[in-house]
């Protein structure tokens, strides 16, 4: 199935027909910068500009930097407040005349991740977690997508965990890989307590350092870094749309 992939992001709004079965895009990847302020209305043109790049006719996924739930906006960390209890999805779909389906941003690139990327062929549970500003995660088991986990909001020291270990904090706060890598484990950790995964894969801006902390890591479930990169948004929404029942060509 061919389903056109728009990983909707803060900075920039890309996409590229998907093959499902096989994870590759179809063509070269589109992407034109978020529009400021990042209203829906002003958004949803710049998705349906995509859309039309391609001449697309077929099923849409858009992967988008909030919780959704029914194809609904729950959240709004980094894009305009008013996008709050929008359905997204619905409004897409009218403006491009596409069936379309939305997902978490994160979700789909755990779910292009452990089905064509780092976890391809990984049994039981997978966690990935996306370690930039903060920390967003996807939680899968045995190929079943659990939306919108929000477990970078687990409390560590009485505070969320993403003001305590994200790829900003390193930064921010000049931690050594050994120091960073410490917090990481402590993280990991808890998810071990909590979930038993059976793989960890760090994506996120601190995923190209790989070998400056993984070596360094104490946990006892095997760690990857991601592999899709930039891909893994438009490849997992593609996904995440076949998964629902999204009808393509």
């Amino acid at each position: 199935m061919h389903i056109l992939g728009i990983d909707i992001g803060g900075t920039g709004i890309k996409g590229a027909p998907v093959d499902t079965e096989t994870g590759e895009l179809l063509a070269e990847r589109q992407r034109i910068p978020t529009p400021a302020p990042a209203t829906p209305d002003a958004m949803i043109n710049t998705v349906a500009e995509v859309a039309d790049y391609f001449k697309w006719k077929g099923p849409v996924g858009c992967g988008f930097p909030a919780a959704i739930k029914n194809e609904t906006v729950m959240t709004a960390a980094n894009i305009d407040k008013s996008w709050i209890g929008l359905n997204a999805g619905k409004k897409i779909q009218k403006k491009i005349n596409c069936p379309t389906h939305m997902v978490n941003d994160v979700d789909a690139a755990g779910l292009a991740e452990s089905t064509f990327g780092a976890g391809k062929g990984e049994k039981g549970v997978v966690i990935m977690a996306a370690v930039g500003t903060g920390i967003g995660t996807a939680l899968i088991s045995n190929g079943h997508l659990f939306e919108n986990s929000e477990l970078g909001h687990l409390l560590l020291h009485g505070m969320i965990a993403e003001k305590y270990i994200s790829n900003a904090v390193r930064k921010k706060q000049k931690l050594s890989w050994e120091v960073f890598s410490d917090r990481l484990s402590e993280y990991l950790q808890r998810l071990e307590f909590l979930f038993w995964p059976d793989l960890f894969i760090i994506g996120g801006g601190v995923s190209k350092h790989s070998e400056s902390f993984f070596p360094l890591l104490k946990v006892d479930t095997k760690v990857i870094a991601a592999k899709l990169l930039n891909n893994a948004g438009i490849v997992g929404s593609a996904l995440a749309a076949r998964n629902v029942g999204i009808k393509g060509g």
